[in-house]
């Protein structure tokens, strides 16, 4: 991602010194401005492999620099700031662009805050192919400083294609830009869930050939309720891209069914969202289950096991001989199955960003949230932005997605799609651990009557936890008042 946004920010009129620890990725990049740089731009763009060369390329001690990072979340963002610390000095803005903790990015920021060097807590969406033609991005951190740098984000950040805006936003003070990435990939993570599953469905279990399931995902992106939603748009290119040189088959089937970026420790915003929502008790399912789902898959030897053990037939997904009446009802269904979930795992998302704003006192704006997600990043998907947004703008303060009538209406006309869809799903073996989460978080989430009752008074029985009394009305989120000597002791 690095060189991309080199060359992004050459072409749009800066000069770049690029440094980074391994030599040969400096060697890369000369390699890569001669493919993909226009050559009148070519010397724009510097590479160094000695930091102090580098370092003196901005200008020294005495000029104000503006540090773009690219670097893999924990120690490696606090080895680079160690080393460039002594050519830093008041006015130095670093901006952190990597998929950082917001914890480390609170602790760099309250460390070099007071020298007047001000690091700013970035997110940074869309993949290496937006950090080249222009990425979606949430800064945070001093305001005097995200002031001073957003003209310049806003000229290379993406603009969204409705009204020309640029999806940047200073999101507010401390670390909010990379909590709010954060949930975003969570969210992410969970629209995965949910288009990985449709695949299964679609080519397994309905053995749609992947040309057609190309053309169902286009249909899908192009318009309704899924309208530009990134993941199923790149879903339908996948789908459509044989091997190369005529030979027959498809690149995905040649892909193994493993997701390791979660256990390598490579990727740790998955993790840390589902961490924060159970911190912070906001109910987040699709977003876990997809987590979840993608841990089991990374490690198959050890899968391989388990499956000599269970038998095969327990995790297959079977095929299913249905007629072309039912199949084309069906796969609308699915359809509106796939934007109910994506519902979930956007208002599981929304609602730990808003619970942790007002944790946290920072002030985010779940409208300028959703304005920067339309374009640029993985989560874009146009038909929810117009849906969320205008609510979030009218109602600024909301804490839970769910209480937004609107979005209530969408859940109720679409969720008999999602029922039919995890009923099916079930029976013919297909795995689909985000939809039926989905489908469970909206019904105990709007559950006037839930079993909980029965665990509060096991609770209380070996714990002696207490419960309130449904005689005295809903009670807060306290230990309750009352408790029952069911045995004694």
């Amino acid at each position: 991602m690095g060189s991309g946004m080199a060359m992004l920010f050459a072409e749009n009129g800066l000069d770049v010194s690029a440094y980074d620890i391994k030599p040969e990725n400096i060697d890369n990049l000369h390699s890569i401005l001669q493919s993909s740089l226009a050559p009148s731009l070519h010397p724009k763009v510097a590479g160094y492999k000695d930091l102090n060369q580098f370092m003196d390329s901005l200008g020294g001690t005495s000029a104000d620099k503006l540090l773009v990072f690219s670097i893999p979340h924990g120690s490696a963002a606090d080895k680079v700031i160690e080393q460039i610390r002594p050519h830093l000095s008041r006015g130095d803005i670093i901006l952190d662009g990597g998929n950082e903790y917001y914890e480390n990015a609170r602790r760099r920021q309250d460390t070099l805050q007071p020298d007047g060097i001000s690091y700013l807590s970035m997110g940074v969406s869309g993949g290496y192919q937006s950090a080249r033609r222009g990425p979606s991005i949430s800064p945070s951190g001093d305001r005097a400083a995200v002031e001073r740098v957003l003209p310049l984000l806003q000229r290379f950040a993406a603009k969204d294609p409705k009204t020309g805006k640029p999806c940047v936003a200073n999101l507010g003070p401390g670390p909010c830009g990379h909590y709010v990435k954060m949930v975003h990939n969570g969210i992410e993570q969970g629209i995965l869930g949910i288009v990985n599953e449709t695949w299964e469905i679609l080519y397994k279990c309905l053995h749609t050939d992947l040309d057609t399931i190309s053309s169902i995902y286009k249909k899908w992106e192009d318009e309704g309720e899924l309208k530009r939603n990134f993941l199923f748009g790149i879903g339908a290119d996948i789908c459509r891209r044989h091997k190369e040189g005529g030979k027959p088959g498809h690149i995905v089937n040649e892909v193994q069914d493993k997701v390791v970026q979660d256990a390598d420790d490579t990727e740790g915003t998955g993790f840390w969202t589902v961490m924060e929502a159970a911190k912070r008790h906001v109910s987040a399912p699709t977003i876990a289950s997809a987590h979840f789902f993608r841990i089991a898959s990374a490690d198959r030897a050890q899968r391989m096991e388990v499956v000599h053990a269970l038998g095969e037939g327990i995790g297959a997904a079977r095929k299913q001989h249905v007629d072309d009446a039912f199949r084309t009802e069906f796969i609308e269904d699915l359809r509106l199955a796939a934007y109910c979930a994506c519902l979930a795992s956007f208002a599981q998302g929304m609602n730990l960003i808003a619970r942790a704003s007002k944790d946290e006192g920072w002030g985010v704006s779940l409208a300028e949230c959703i304005q920067i997600w339309r374009e640029g990043c993985i989560i874009r998907s146009e038909y929810i932005a117009d849906l969320l947004q205008p609510l979030y703008e009218k109602e600024p303060e909301v804490l839970n997605t769910l209480t937004l009538q609107p979005v209530a209406d969408e859940i109720k006309r679409t969720i008999p799609s999602l029922l039919k869809v995890v009923k099916h799903g079930l029976e013919w073996g297909a795995h689909i651990p985000t939809l039926s989460a989905s489908l469970e978080y909206f019904k105990y989430c709007g559950g006037k009557h839930l079993p909980s009752q029965f665990m509060e008074a096991e609770l209380d029985y070996f714990g002696a936890h207490s419960y309130d009394l449904k005689s005295e009305g809903d009670g807060e989120v306290k230990k309750g008042k009352h408790h029952y000597e069911w045995k004694p002791a």
